[in-house]
């Protein structure tokens, strides 16, 4: 009887743990995939959380907030995972815009260059949240973001995104409210050196953004570079990893596409989804068998003047992170 009694009660604190901090696990993944700039990181750094979570919850005593403890840890376990490696990328972080489109893109050596990654929508933001919340994972943000030293990035993220205050910062991160204060100066000072550009894009679910998706799909799907001219703005940015070489200008864009990409209609399908608050498609490209197999994920910016940006994330274990087959 005793015995049985000991075990009930380790399952009885699991079921508590879990109806305590499952809520909170979508916004940590967000909050992880901000430090790290890999949705498959960020996986693995949020379920680091919740075992190490699991482990203190017992000596968990209520002095803070349950959602400033678990960030706490959060970003602590950021910090640590993120000290030894290299800032993930895109290749406008590597170099100038390619002005050579009649020569095949330059693809970078494996493992060469540490990529940013897409992430999911639904896999990180209610459908109901906050539109501040969506922008804050655009790619153009969490690319200047991997630009700032890891406890830069954690401030700010911390006290402009999740609005903790300065004190409740000093204490998720250990240090003091005047140190946050100075590193959140130091962080926006950064940004601003950087020139993030502070682009009024549309939301995923604006008529005018499903529009262009539709009209991207559309004209890769039936390879016509005239339905891609309609789309694109005429400043309009290519890149796609793993090539390091990107382009810019949309008659630029369309020669190096018309070339080398589009090929014959029937031989790319896209599917509509969601990605980093932007809309996004997941692309599958038919092989020499005739199958049409996951490529990986492609991430557009739509304005109101049309897409002024394509980053196109070849991996094909992507599509399968956004919830879609292997073949189409």
């Amino acid at each position: 009887m005793a015995s049985r009694r000991s075990a009930a009660a380790p399952a009885r604190d699991r079921d508590r743990f879990a109806a305590d901090t499952e809520g909170f696990r979508r916004e940590l993944l967000a909050h992880c995939y901000r430090m790290a700039g890999s949705a498959h990181d960020a996986e693995d750094l949020v379920q680091e959380t919740y075992l190490r979570a699991w482990r203190s919850y017992a000596g968990f005593e209520g002095r803070s907030s349950l959602r400033s403890w678990l960030y706490a840890i959060a970003t602590n376990v950021c910090l640590t995972a993120l000290e030894p490696r290299r800032n993930r990328v895109l290749p406008s972080g590597l170099t100038g815009a390619c002005d050579a489109p009649d020569r095949p893109p330059v693809q970078a050596a494996p493992g060469e260059v540490p990529w940013l990654e897409p992430v999911p929508d639904h896999r990180v933001a209610d459908p109901a949240a906050a539109v501040v919340a969506r922008e804050s994972l655009r790619l153009a943000l969490v690319v200047s973001l991997q630009h700032l030293p890891a406890r830069q990035r954690a401030i700010l993220i911390l006290r402009e995104v999740l609005a903790f205050t300065a004190p409740e910062t000093a204490r998720i991160l250990g240090t003091t409210t005047a140190a946050v204060k100075s590193g959140l100066q130091r962080a926006r000072a950064r940004l601003d050196d950087l020139g993030t550009p502070a682009e009024d894009v549309l939301e995923p679910t604006d008529g005018r953004a499903r529009a262009l998706l539709e009209g991207y799909i559309a004209a890769f799907e039936r390879s016509d570079a005239r339905l891609l001219e309609q789309v694109l703005r005429a400043d309009a940015t290519l890149e796609a990893t793993p090539f390091r070489d990107w382009y810019a200008g949309r008659a630029t864009c369309l020669r190096l596409l018309g070339t080398y990409v589009l090929g014959e209609p029937g031989d790319w399908r896209l599917s509509p989804t969601t990605a980093n608050g932007q809309p996004a498609a997941a692309v599958y490209h038919r092989d020499a068998g005739g199958v049409l197999r996951a490529h990986g994920i492609v991430v557009l910016t739509p304005t109101v003047t049309g897409i002024s940006a394509v980053v196109e994330f070849h991996d094909p274990a992507l599509v399968a992170m956004f919830g879609f087959p292997e073949t189409a």
